[in-house]
C-alpha cells in the first residue's frame, strides 16, 4: 500500500493577507473630531421618519419591536433647523425587563466638509438612562478607519406618539 503524501494548505492560506504601508492610502495624521447633532425620531404623522416593521410581542413590553429609520440630523433641537445629514438604519427593542435597544445606524452627512462621509454606530442604548454611550465602529469618506463613541441624551420625548429628539455628542478618531 502506497502512502499518500499530504499537502499542507497552511502556506497557501497565509497568502490571503499581507501587511501594507498606510501611506499607500494617503492617510495623514490621526485626529479627534467632536461634533453635536440632533436626531429626530418621528413615528407619527403622514410622513414618519421611523417605521415599526416588526411590532412588539406583547403590549406590556416593546421587546421584539424592530424599527427602520431615516431620521433627520440637525444642528439644533428644532426639527426644522439646519439639516446636516440623515441617520439611517434600524433599532430593535432588546430588553425584556428594561428599556434597551440595539442601535445599528449610519450618520450620513449631506453638507459641508463631511458631505458624502458616514460614521457607523452599533451598540446598546439603555433608553431611560440620562446619558447613553455607544461605540463608533467605522466610517467612510473623511471618516475612513473611524473609531470612537457617541453620547446620546434625550432632549424631548412625546409619550403618546413616540416621537423624540436626541442629542448625539460624537467623538471620532479618524485620519
Amino acid at each position: 500500500m502506497q502512502r499518500r503524501r499530504r499537502r499542507c494548505l497552511c502556506r497557501k492560506r497565509q497568502n490571503f493577507a499581507k501587511t501594507i504601508d498606510k501611506n499607500h492610502f494617503g492617510l495623514r495624521k490621526e485626529k479627534l473630531t467632536h461634533f453635536r447633532v440632533y436626531w429626530h425620531d418621528i413615528l407619527s404623522g403622514t410622513n414618519p421618519s421611523s417605521v415599526v416593521i416588526n411590532p412588539p410581542i406583547s403590549n406590556s413590553s416593546f421587546f421584539g419591536a424592530v424599527t427602520v429609520i431615516d431620521n433627520r440630523l440637525t444642528t439644533e433641537v428644532a426639527v426644522n433647523s439646519t439639516l446636516v445629514g440623515q441617520a439611517q438604519g434600524i433599532y430593535a427593542a432588546t430588553g425584556q425587563r428594561d428599556s434597551s435597544a440595539l442601535m445599528v445606524m449610519n450618520f450620513a452627512f449631506k453638507t459641508g466638509k463631511y458631505n458624502g462621509s458616514t460614521i457607523t454606530i452599533l451598540g446598546r442604548n439603555a433608553v431611560l438612562t440620562k446619558v447613553r454611550e455607544m461605540p463608533v465602529i467605522g466610517g467612510s469618506g473623511l471618516f475612513r478607519f473611524a473609531r470612537g463613541y457617541v453620547e446620546a441624551r434625550t432632549m424631548w420625548f412625546d409619550l403618546k406618539s413616540g416621537d423624540a429628539t436626541v442629542e448625539y455628542s460624537c467623538y471620532v478618531l479618524h485620519y
